[in-house]
């Protein structure tokens, strides 16, 4: 994989999000909402070593993202990152690995290769980042928590050659759904999570010239209906005039085939 820049998206959903980023000189893995052993399955099935992975990086504190952090940092040695809010909760919550380094919104760091630049996202959680990914010239954007995409989010996720993005929920399948009216209040929320329609409606400001891969991630899986997501994504794409943009929907059981973007 060396000279290579790719993400494999290992899962994502309520229940555990992660995902690997293939550099020039190695890997990165963002979250870890998995168990460090269902990782390590996830990483098998790909053919993706555990001792490639040069760093963790952390979204936010939220158990489907952190889940199987200190267990796998600390069994394959790795560094994990994340701003000084989140690490004083990681020890709060107790998933803070032995090898730790703090990062800050808006500064921008080497890593394997990769230029990886962390934002801030509006997120119910103490301290939420989405991350920019730039290596062999193209950029890759991540952003799967987020209550509204507000100006930071659209100009950071703006041109990305492979832009990965939250679509929760539909709104009427939250509305009757049989969660507690304060927990949909909360998704529905400017720090809650984005719907299907908000995610669609910011793919013609989003994508450009040099997006190739749109990846729609986070699906609620109670309120939310793949099949209905991708018909309205792909209807999007249509009117936009842009069906040359690979679409995928990622999966909370199973990890999706790697994508590699060429120079």
């Amino acid at each position: 994989m060396t000279g290579k820049f790719g993400i494999t998206v290992l899962g994502s959903g309520s229940k555990g999000n992660a995902a690997v980023i293939h550099g020039p000189e190695g890997a990165l893995l963002l979250d870890a909402g998995f168990s460090a052993r269902e990782l390590e399955r996830r990483m098998e099935l790909r053919e993706i070593e555990p001792d490639s992975i040069q760093g963790i990086l952390i979204t936010h504190e939220h158990s489907d993202h952190v889940r199987g952090c200190r267990t796998f940092a600390d069994r394959h040695k790795i560094q994990v990152y994340m701003t000084a809010p989140t690490l004083m909760e990681a020890n709060r919550c107790h998933f803070l690995p032995e090898r730790k380094t703090v990062i800050n919104p808006g500064t921008a760091f080497e890593l394997g290769g990769i230029t990886v630049e962390p934002f801030t996202l509006p997120h119910d959680a103490v301290d939420t980042l989405g991350y920019t990914f730039r290596a062999e010239e193209k950029k890759i954007g991540v952003a799967t928590d987020l209550g509204h995409l507000n100006l930071l989010a659209r100009q950071k996720l703006r041109g990305c050659a492979l832009l990965m993005l939250e679509a929760n929920h539909e709104p009427d399948l939250l509305r009757n759904s049989a969660r507690p009216i304060q927990l949909k209040r909360r998704i529905l929320s400017r720090h809650g999570h984005l719907s299907n329609e908000d995610t669609l409606a910011a793919l013609e400001e989003l994508l450009t010239g040099d997006s190739a891969f749109l990846v729609l991630a986070h699906l609620s899986e109670e309120c939310n209906n793949r099949d209905l997501l991708e018909d309205m994504a792909e209807q999007t794409l249509k009117k936009m005039g842009r069906t040359d943009i690979f679409l995928s929907i990622a999966d909370q059981n199973s990890p999706l085939e790697t994508f590699w973007l060429e120079k």
